[in-house]
């Protein structure tokens, strides 16, 4: 469970980054501010800091290779632009290649989770849509392992 909230927590600050045109860093620092950790579930479901942390990693690997991540997936998106997709779906695609370079996540798992991020998130197609971008990244994936950011 800390792994999935730990996408979305990441998810959500690459999204609203996006949205509002800000740093992604600078909205992360926000969004951790407003966090409840589990010492303090006065208001809920409190976070651990492990799901914290790896959120943190997924956001920071992403903002230091976001330009080389856009990149790759230019080169997967076929007949569509960035301004042309769903942001939701965009978002998803670009933690999905942080988690899978950065962490060194099996293949099947990334598309696994993003897949489900992006039924969670986005739109009707939003699944089929980023389980097709991520299975032609695998195909094309190097035998003896991921590339590294």
């Amino acid at each position: 469970m800390a792994r999935r909230r730990a996408r979305e927590l990441a998810f959500q600050a690459l999204f609203q980054s996006e949205r509002g045109g800000s740093d992604v860093l600078d909205v992360w620092d926000e969004l951790r501010a407003e966090l409840v950790l589990d010492d303090d579930d006065t208001y809920g479901d409190g976070l651990d800091a492990e799901t914290v942390q790896m959120a943190d990693r997924l956001v920071r690997v992403f903002a230091e290779s976001r330009e080389r991540i856009d990149e790759e997936l230019t080169e997967l998106i076929e007949g569509w632009t960035f301004g042309q997709m769903a942001q939701t779906d965009l978002n998803v695609l670009r933690l999905a290649l942080v988690e899978r370079y950065a962490l060194d996540v099996p293949g099947e798992v990334t598309v696994e989770m993003a897949v489900r991020l992006a039924k969670k998130f986005g739109g009707e197609d939003s699944g089929r849509f980023v389980n097709g971008v991520l299975a032609k990244l695998l195909r094309r994936a190097p035998a003896d392992g991921a590339a590294t950011l």
